[in-house]
């Protein structure tokens, strides 16, 4: 796919400081003049495709990583702050967009977050109740929502977390025996903990005594939870320091929210810890992606699985950019990543023309779709559900969807794609990303009307819709 003229500037000058390179030295490796990469560095000037691929080759990294990355998430977020009836007569254009994404992403940080300070300010005058002059009102970001943002702009991988728990993977054994053996001896011989079974009125998945150095699990986990929780104590035991320097420079604003995050990064390290970074991706793409192949191969759920898939942005060594979600029922997104152009939305449920939805009809089953967002751009999505909660009969269970999928490009990597007609454009279902900013005028799915459009009421006709989208 063409992609027009690129306007990295940042981030050639964040690789040129990493590589502890002045400009000269910088340009010289490059083969270009000192002036023209200061008026890259300053996006005064586009890269041409000689100096990217010198970029790629000088200093081992992947193109995709210079043309996306963090820009595609920031500029989809900026978008669709920016569809708010709050900036009518103040639109941009997608040039103008992508140039404050790309030289003051800083501007385009704060934007967002003044933008969701409205909106939980608007909320909470909306539903005045009898609290009101008893609890401050508050404009700031749910401390939830913090840490969800600081996933979404990390990539959802954290490279020195990642780093560690892969080299403790293979010290340990994790691929080569059994992990739950692995996994029990190292908490056994390097922290001295004994696992001990919880009784049937203790309601715990996991309980650790830190004095005793007992750690109870429920006797009913299924054994791929049983793992992740080992994992999990194994990261809370030897990951503090490297967690507590990530968590200091996030900065963020509330200790709930260090908190929240804190649980974040344990669960990050205990997914790198069972499913090592290479030796998981190589299993991937040998077995072109099949979901319930690596989970049999590395006694994981299939959810553990889709969100490592998620996490493979490595630089210098990613794998399949792909997107991830997990929705609820009710169509809330539960989890949500894109390493893809695809980006979820921030507010609202997810399109209604989806085959995310189709896979509460069919549990057990992989729904496949070959989807076109508004755009163009092209998608093969696959879908299944799961459920997760405790055993027994009077045991709450709930039902997920699992969402993931890919750009057409990377389709022939997964074996889902397997007698599906991409390349038959008629094929494609039309799908968006959020009712409220989507630009499609003709959809019989549609909830709500998108914000920034003028609707024409006819009384005496009726279409799909009780209004016609100017």
């Amino acid at each position: 796919m063409a992609t027009g003229k690129l306007y990295i500037g940042r981030k050639v000058r964040d690789l040129r400081l990493a590589n502890l390179a002045t400009q000269a030295q910088f340009a010289e490796r490059l083969g270009i003049s000192v002036s023209y990469l200061n008026q890259i560095e300053s996006n005064q000037r586009p890269v041409s495709a000689a100096v990217l691929l010198s970029l790629a080759d000088k200093f081992k990294i992947e193109l995709s990583e210079l043309s996306g990355g963090e820009g595609n998430r920031l500029l989809s977020a900026l978008a669709e702050t920016l569809t708010d009836p709050l900036f009518a007569g103040h639109s941009a254009t997608l040039q103008e967009m992508k140039m404050v994404v790309n030289n003051a992403p800083g501007v385009a940080h704060a934007l967002i977050a003044a933008h969701q300070a409205y909106r939980h300010n608007s909320e909470r005058l909306a539903s005045i109740d009898d609290t009101l002059g008893r609890v401050p009102t508050t404009v700031e970001q749910t401390p939830y929502e913090e840490v969800r943002d600081f996933f979404h702009f990390m990539d959802n991988y954290i490279h020195e977390i990642d780093v560690v728990a892969e080299k403790l993977a293979i010290e340990i054994g994790i691929g080569d025996q059994d992990s739950y053996a692995a996994l029990s001896s190292h908490l056994e011989k390097t922290f001295r903990v004994r696992i001990s079974r919880a009784t049937d009125s203790e309601d715990l998945m996991r309980s650790f005594d830190e004095t005793r150095r007992v750690l109870t699990l429920s006797p009913y986990l299924t054994p791929a939870t049983r793992n992740f929780q080992l994992a999990l104590q194994i990261a809370q035991l030897s990951a503090a320091a490297v967690i507590d320097q990530i968590l200091g420079n996030a900065a963020f604003r509330t200790n709930e929210a260090a908190e929240i995050c804190r649980i974040g990064l344990h669960n990050y390290f205990a997914g790198a810890l069972i499913l090592p970074y290479r030796k998981f991706m190589e299993a991937a793409r040998e077995v072109r992606h099949d979901l319930d192949l690596l989970s049999v191969r590395f006694g994981t759920s299939l959810e553990q699985i889709c969100h490592r898939l998620s996490t493979l942005q490595r630089p210098g060594q990613k794998g399949t950019p792909i997107f991830f979600a997990r929705i609820d029922r009710a169509g809330n997104i539960t989890k949500r990543h894109s390493a893809a152009k695809l980006q979820f939305a921030r507010y609202g449920a997810a399109c209604p023309l989806w085959n995310a939805h189709r896979a509460f009809e069919a549990p057990g089953q992989i729904v496949r779709q070959l989807a076109e967002t508004p755009d163009g751009v092209r998608y093969l999505c696959i879908a299944t559900q799961i459920t997760k909660g405790g055993r027994g009969f009077h045991t709450p269970r709930q039902n997920f969807a699992l969402a993931l999928g890919c750009e057409i490009s990377y389709a022939e990597q997964f074996v889902y794609a397997d007698d599906m007609e991409l390349g038959n454009r008629t094929a494609f279902d039309p799908i968006g990303i959020s009712c409220r900013i989507c630009e499609r005028k003709n959809c019989a799915g549609r909830a709500v009307p998108p914000l920034k459009s003028q609707l024409v009421i006819e009384h005496f006709k009726r279409g799909h819709l009780p209004y016609r989208i100017a």
